[in-house]
């Protein structure tokens, strides 16, 4: 069921002070006006900048208590225009309000209680008397602003003038007696006008609707703690990556230069609001309406189309996220919208037109904002629950279910969500969704009893339950995580995933999503794999593996290649070969040889339901070492490991073929001595292989006193002879008694092979070895019993 969203009034501005004084701000007129919330949220600050005459106006409001003195400043002409509010803070959690000006004049203000607003210090950002800050933010401690430095040649040329804005930097430590700013530091300069926004780790730098041609088609990313900048387009993604060691790398023609030629190919920006969400990602939206993430690695994924199509200039789009929910007004409409799964949650029309996103600390979950008739917060409510449900979760059961149900059933009607819930026959989904809200919930708040069966059930999942909610824990410490944290958080959560569809249906969804996995994540599904199927070498040098049957049959036994097509999604043993092909090749033929020992016992005689009975083990292998973009000798070493490991006779004759053709002589006397001994037929083949290359050169001599003992028993002299004469090689001249070129073959070298084979008893005196060398012929006669 959707869940239903109330909308309800949380304050009408009585509980504020100088409330009635905030509702007539916000009712006054339509000139454009700025709300932002104080880091503990407990003041409202708004600032006017253009109400008649053009003179800007901050005013704070205390939303909790009231006393001490009140901050209301405006201005006089000739003052400059502001720029900007900002919210530096320290990290001991002192914050402060900041009001910067065009010219770079900034007022610090800190609000004491029972005292209220007092000024700590007024501070130059800029250096140059004609700089103008177009743009500012704060990250953490520190002010980050855009600051223009037109050029002194007036006539100066267009591009020239394009390029005339920096990006700059300043620390601030907030103290108890006042601040002390730090030297300013220039991130970029020669660039084009910049808006900056800031979240916790990074600055995004968004170029400004008017800026040159060239470099509006890609955005910048700085990361202040490896002091590097990432230039990532929107339309493509990741670009490039550039640390900067000193000044003279801050330029921004010379960053760009090895970059300018991909960028021409790719689409302008289209951007027509923009902001910072609180997973530090930068929330943007087309001109068409579209609402998409930019992450801090360059890629942007997009997560919904508002409904209002084209989005004309002075159309207004407030956007906030709040957990997992993105929230988003445009005229008068609120879209909630779950930012993971693009799923329009509600959407509601608003009495209002004008809405100012809020924030509380300790309620980052809790959707609030400002209107010029109160304070409103929405929340979903559930006739069925009384507490806060989790939509989402009950869908995807639901979903999981019908998909599963729908597999098993032999009707050819089709089964959807709908029918699932209101059909009342299949009980399990709803018992899953009672438990699983009961126990992610009851830490929250009192839970509900549940009845008796589900407390079984309960009791029966509790540890697949428990892990299903460390891995939810640990998704949430990945989106938290800094930058050098995330590669662990990841290799645990790929080792999770894995080894959670391992133990799953291993279907075409399945399989797609751990191909996207080893894809995405090269080195931690190589991890992975190590661990759910226990690999490690014993003692002896030699790979074991201690998985279970089960995820055996899942490695071996999934969706073939001609059960998933050719959309570039490969069986699960390909994907586990290309893995040890990349990061262990010694160890793919171990490997193989392994999971041929499990066929055999689990699929015996090579019965077609087996992976044996379509594609051999060993062929699927070589297809993944064929596929490879380069390849070198140790690729040929592992296609003849491969070829052997498989001891199948036209594998090792294949093998024994190639060091043939390799003329590795000493490793062609080993595998023959070795495999001659798996059944007679190949040993025949072999000992006819190498006798037809006896007979013509001379490479074989030295190993002829191995070789001879290898002769099948049942091959005569006559049939020895028969080969050699066959293959003997063709001479141009004609032949003499005696050669001195020293190849030939001579009745010597042939000798102790023929005198073997007539020495040996006969195959027909052998069968009947055992009656001729009998005591008594015939038996005695049993005696008679009377």
């Amino acid at each position: 069921m959707k869940p239903a969203g109330t909308l309800r009034q949380i304050s009408d501005f009585s509980d504020l002070s100088q409330g009635r004084r905030l509702q007539e701000l916000l009712c006054h007129g339509d000139e454009p006006r700025r709300v932002q919330p104080s880091p503990d949220g407990k003041h409202l600050v708004v600032l006017q900048k253009n109400r008649p005459p053009p003179l800007p106006r901050v005013v704070a409001f205390q939303r909790q208590g009231s006393g001490g003195a009140e901050l209301d400043r405006n201005w006089r002409s000739p003052q400059p225009a502001l720029a900007g509010l900002v919210f530096p803070q320290s990290p001991a959690g002192c914050w402060a309000l900041g009001i910067v000006w065009e010219h770079g004049r900034t007022e610090l203000w800190r609000f004491v209680p029972a005292v209220g607003w007092q000024l700590l210090q007024t501070l130059e950002l800029c250096q140059g008397a004609r700089a103008r800050v177009v743009s500012v933010c704060s990250q953490a401690a520190s002010l980050v602003w855009c600051e223009e430095r037109p050029p002194l040649d007036a006539h100066s040329d267009v591009s020239k003038c394009a390029f005339r804005f920096c990006v700059c930097t300043r620390a601030l430590e907030l103290g108890e007696q006042g601040v002390r700013l730090g030297p300013m530091r220039i991130v970029l300069h020669n660039c084009p006008e910049y808006q900056v926004l800031a979240s916790p780790q990074r600055v995004f730098l968004v170029p400004a609707s008017g800026s040159f041609a060239a470099t509006s088609r890609c955005l910048l990313i700085w990361h202040p703690e490896q002091a590097k900048l990432t230039i990532a387009a929107p339309s493509a993604g990741f670009v490039h990556s550039k640390v900067l060691h000193s000044s003279s790398e801050s330029d921004f023609r010379k960053l760009l230069l090895g970059s300018v030629g991909l960028l021409s190919a790719f689409a302008p920006l289209d951007i027509h609001t923009c902001a910072v969400s609180g997973c530090g990602a930068l929330l943007l939206v087309s001109r068409k309406g579209a609402v998409s993430m930019l992450e801090a690695g360059g890629t942007q994924r997009h997560i919904f189309d508002l409904e209002a199509g084209p989005l004309a200039q002075g159309d207004t789009v407030e956007m906030k996220t709040f957990g997992s929910t993105l929230a988003c007004v445009l005229a008068g409409v609120l879209y909630l919208v779950n930012q993971n799964s693009g799923r329009l949650i509600e959407k509601k029309i608003l009495s209002m037109k004008e809405v100012h996103f809020l924030t509380s600390p300790g309620e980052e979950d809790s959707i609030q904002f400002l209107t010029p008739t109160g304070i409103y917060s929405f929340s979903f409510s559930n006739p069925e629950d009384s507490g806060r449900p989790e939509p989402r979760l009950v869908e995807m059961v639901f979903e999981e279910a019908c998909r599963y149900y729908q597999r098993r059933s032999l009707s050819s009607s089709k089964l959807t969500v709908e029918k699932l819930k209101k059909g009342g026959v299949f009980q399990a989904p709803v018992a899953l969704t009672a438990i699983l809200q009961h126990s992610l919930y009851q830490k929250q708040k009192p839970a509900r009893g549940l009845q008796d069966t589900y407390a079984k059930l309960l009791s029966t999942i509790s540890l697949e339950l428990q892990s299903y909610l460390s891995l939810e824990i640990l998704k949430t410490c990945v989106v938290g995580a800094s930058e050098s944290e995330v590669e662990s958080y990841c290799e645990e959560l790929v080792e999770q995933e894995v080894s959670r569809v391992l133990h799953s249906d291993m279907d075409k969804d399945n399989l797609a999503y751990l191909n996207s996995v080893f894809t995405s994540f090269p080195k931690a599904a190589w991890k992975a794999t190590r661990s759910c199927l226990q690999l490690q070498q014993n003692g002896d040098g030699l790979l074991v593996a201690r998985a279970t049957p089960e995820v055996w049959k899942k490695v071996l036994g999934g969706p073939q290649q001609e059960d998933v097509g050719q959309n570039g999604v490969v069986p699960l043993f390909e994907l586990i070969c290309t893995s040890f092909l990349r990061f262990k090749p010694k160890w793919l033929p171990s490997f193989v040889e392994l999971t041929q020992q499990y066929v055999s016992t689990s699929w015996p005689y090579s019965s077609k339901e087996g992976p044996e009975g379509r594609v051999p083990l060993y062929k699927r292998a070589m297809g993944v070492l064929a596929r490879k973009n380069k390849h070198s000798e140790v690729d040929g070493e592992l296609e003849l490991e491969l070829l052997l490991c498989s001891k199948r006779p036209k594998a090792v004759l294949q093998a024994l073929h190639l060091l043939i053709h390799l003329k590795q002589w000493q490793r062609v006397v080993e595998v023959a001595e070795k495999f001659s001994k798996l059944s007679p037929l190949l040993n025949k083949e072999i000992f006819t292989t190498l006798l037809v290359e006896f007979a013509q050169h001379r490479e074989l001599d030295p190993y002829l006193d191995t070789l001879w003992p290898l002769c099948p028993a049942e091959l005569s002299a006559s049939d020895i002879l028969t080969v050699v004469l066959q293959h003997l090689p063709c001479s141009q001249q004609d032949p003499v008694p005696f050669s001195s070129e020293g190849n030939q073959l001579t009745v010597g070298l042939l000798k102790p092979l023929l005198q073997r084979v007539v020495q040996r008893p006969c195959v027909h005196d052998e069968m009947y070895s055992d009656a001729l060398q009998s005591p008594t012929f015939p038996p005695p006669t049993p005696p008679r019993e009377h």
